[in-house]
């Protein structure tokens, strides 16, 4: 019998032999069930009491129950210690927050600074520990992208935190032209990052360095402490013979001197390196004392830094082209492209030694652990290989 349960022809059996074919179904279903219940319960009896002492010692120990007690005491006591642990832990976090405010925020802007002109990004050749030891300790955002490579619209884009469909910074030093008339920096004065921070969060805020716009942003609605430096490699100021990159360490160092201590800060360190000086076929002038680092170096040419790639490109990339006329100031020849490359990561690692010397002066101050640090750019440089793309791809 397909349903037969036993070898012995029982009552069940016999019941299921006379029975129709629908009936002896559910009668086997119903006496299956009922034996999975009783195998079901025997193990649940087994596991529940299951123990390792003679059976019967719960109830036939003296004092048993009372050791149970005190043991589900001590447990509890034990369970409300380590909620109180963490209760008080908590609590200690959320003072401790609230003494401490408002994190500062310290933004590293570099200029024309390729992805990866960092050790951390995988380069073989420029030295950057300072920004290295920050990837590693914190986030390296890898799918960062500005919205538009141009110095002058990226930066409009930070200042306000809008597309360019949207703050219309089109041209450096005039904005767009509506009906011939220039209309320079379009983004409400009260909108800007600083001015935010400033106005509205009560920060206290500086930049030193590379403003990029051209245009004049009003002081008292968006600094405290306000230096644009923009343009130069080398110049002498009084008595000394300033590096860009130097002066610009300088000026944040004063402003992180003489800051209202109490409040927060927002500093922009605007770094005008690693842009080249335009209009010098020199470019790239790194400070006297760097120029040791890298001498010892090769720097690997692209692939595409050749003739034959240069013709593939498309008819209205012609000789008169801006970046084809930048790439002969500095690619042309092979010994052309190792100077340049090795004064463009000379003044790459300045950069870190300056952002080094900065965070110093906050782990001094005993406020770096409540200072958001960033390190970002405005765009990129293609180095060598820059023809191959847009005829925009030089713009910084």
């Amino acid at each position: 019998m397909a349903l037969q349960l036993s070898p012995k022809r029982g009552l069940a059996s016999k019941i299921m032999s006379t029975a129709s074919l629908p009936s002896k179904l559910a009668l086997g279903l119903l006496v299956l069930s009922a034996i999975l219940m009783a195998m079901l319960y025997t193990i649940h009896k087994s596991a529940s009491f299951q123990t390792n002492v003679p059976s019967g010692w719960i109830m036939d120990t003296p004092g048993a129950n009372e050791a149970w007690k005190r043991k589900n005491e001590r447990e509890q006591h034990r369970r409300e210690m380590l909620e109180t642990e963490q209760s008080t832990a908590a609590e200690a976090d959320l003072e401790e927050e609230e003494e401490r405010g408002p994190m500062n925020i310290i933004l590293f802007y570099a200029d024309d600074w390729r992805h990866d002109t960092l050790g951390a990004a995988g380069n073989p050749i420029v030295k950057t520990p300072v920004l290295d030891a920050l990837a590693q300790e914190g986030v390296r955002f890898t799918q960062n992208c500005v919205t538009t490579s141009i110095c002058w619209i990226s930066r409009a884009t930070l200042y306000s935190g809008q597309y360019l469909a949207r703050h219309h910074f089109e041209m450096l030093g005039r904005g767009r032209t509506v009906n011939g008339t220039q209309m320079y920096f379009e983004v409400p004065q009260n909108e800007t990052i600083y001015s935010l921070l400033k106005q509205k969060a009560n920060y206290s805020v500086g930049h030193a360095g590379k403003l990029g716009l051209w245009v004049e942003l009003d002081r008292d609605l968006n600094f405290d402490f306000m230096v644009d430096e923009d343009g130069w490699h080398y110049r002498k100021m009084g008595n000394k013979l300033w590096h860009i990159t130097e002066k610009n360490t300088a000026d944040a160092l004063r402003f992180l001197t003489t800051r209202d201590k109490s409040k927060p800060f927002f500093l922009n360190v605007a770094y005008f390196a690693t842009h080249a000086v335009d209009g010098d076929k020199r470019q790239y002038l790194p400070q006297n004392e760097s120029l040791w680092m890298y001498e010892n170096d090769t720097i690997p040419i692209p692939v595409t830094a050749t003739e034959e790639a240069w013709k593939k490109m498309p008819n209205f990339f012609g000789d008169n082209n801006e970046g084809r006329t930048r790439w002969r100031w500095r690619f042309d020849t092979p010994e052309k492209h190792q100077s340049m490359m090795k004064n463009y990561y000379r003044m790459a690692t300045e950069v870190d030694t300056s952002v080094g010397v900065l965070l110093d002066v906050l782990r001094n101050e005993g406020i770096l652990n409540n200072t958001l640090v960033i390190f970002t750019t405005d765009n990129a440089v293609l180095w060598s290989n820059c023809r191959k793309f847009s005829c925009r791809a030089w713009a910084s």
